[in-house]
C-alpha cells in the first residue's frame, strides 16, 4: 500500500441508483434503479448457471469450485463434513487495477 491510507468507503445498492440519477438528470430514479437491477440480475443469472461475466475494463465474475474437506465447529470443536460448493469470485480488470493504485 502506498504512504496514504484509503478512507473505507462503501456504496450501499440505493447509493448507486442514487449516484446514477445524479449523473445522468435525464433518468428518473426509477429507471435508475431498472437498470441497476438488470445488470445485477444478468450478472446473477449468468453466475447461477455455471458461466462467467465480463466487463471490460472493470473485471470478471466467475466461479471458484471448494472441494469437501473436513472442518471443526468453533464452539464445540467437533469434526464436520464440510461439503464442496460454488462460490461467486471476482477478477478486476486492468484498468480497474490501475486506477486503484493510482488513486
Amino acid at each position: 500500500m502506498t504512504a496514504h491510507t484509503l478512507q473505507p468507503l462503501q456504496m450501499t445498492r440505493s447509493e448507486l441508483i442514487e449516484r446514477i440519477a445524479d449523473l445522468h438528470p435525464q433518468l428518473q430514479l426509477k429507471d435508475a434503479e431498472l437498470a441497476v437491477r438488470v445488470i445485477l440480475d444478468a450478472l446473477s443469472d449468468a453466475l447461477s448457471k455455471g458461466g462467467r461475466a465480463e466487463i471490460r475494463g472493470f473485471g470478471s465474475f466467475g466461479l471458484n469450485y471448494r472441494p469437501p474437506r473436513q472442518g471443526r465447529n468453533p464452539k464445540t470443536g467437533a469434526k464436520v463434513k464440510v461439503p464442496a460448493k460454488y462460490v461467486p469470485h471476482f477478477k478486476p480488470g486492468k484498468e480497474l487495477k490501475e486506477r486503484v493504485d493510482r488513486e
